[in-house]
C-alpha cells in the first residue's frame, strides 16, 4: 500500500464528504433534520410542521442508503489505486478512511462547525447554544458510525477479492 496515495485519497475523500454535508446543511438545515439532537427537533417542530425525523426515517435511510452505495463505488476504485489487494487489504484500507473520516466528522464538523456556526441551524433553535454543543450525543453518533462503516467496508473488501 502507497501510504502518501492513501493520505492524499483520504484528504479528497474528507474535503467531498464536507461539501456533502455543509453545502445542503447551509441551504436547507431541515434536510438533515434527523441529525440533529432531539432536544432540538422538538424545539423546531414547536413552530414548523412536524416531518419525519427519525434516523430509521424512509428520508434518512434512503440519503444514507444512496450515500453509502456511492462510497463503496468510491472506496473500491481509491482502494486499487493505494495499491491494496484482495479482501483483508480492501477491508483495511477502506475502514482506515471511514475511520478518518468518521473521526474528522465528529470532531471538527460537529464539534465545531455545527456547534458553532448559527447559519446551519434549524430556523427557530438558534438560540440553543447549549444544545449544539453536546459533545457526547456526537460521540455516540461516531461510535454507531464506526460498526456502519463496517458494512459498506466488508463490501469494499469483497469487491476487492472477487476482481483480485
Amino acid at each position: 500500500m502507497n501510504v502518501m496515495i492513501f493520505a492524499l485519497e483520504t484528504l479528497v475523500m474528507t474535503v467531498i464528504f464536507t461539501l456533502m454535508i455543509l453545502i445542503p446543511l447551509s441551504k436547507n438545515p431541515v434536510w438533515w433534520i434527523h441529525d440533529f439532537p432531539k432536544d432540538i427537533q422538538e424545539e423546531y417542530f414547536k413552530t414548523h410542521e412536524r416531518i419525519p425525523a427519525a434516523p430509521l426515517s424512509k428520508p434518512a435511510i434512503f440519503k444514507k442508503a444512496f450515500a453509502i452505495v456511492l462510497v463503496i463505488g468510491f472506496m473500491t476504485v481509491l482502494v486499487r489505486l493505494c495499491g491494496a489487494r484482495g479482501f483483508r487489504g480492501g477491508f483495511l484500507v477502506s475502514y482506515a478512511m471511514w475511520l478518518i473520516i468518521d473521526w474528522y466528522d465528529c470532531f471538527i464538523l460537529d464539534w465545531v462547525f455545527f456547534a458553532n456556526l448559527k447559519k446551519i441551524r434549524l430556523p427557530g433553535t438558534e438560540h440553543m447554544d447549549r444544545a449544539y454543543h453536546q459533545k457526547m450525543y456526537h460521540f455516540v453518533h461516531s461510535i454507531v458510525g464506526m460498526a456502519v462503516g463496517l458494512i459498506p467496508c466488508l463490501i469494499t473488501g469483497l469487491v476487492m477479492m472477487l476482481i483480485g
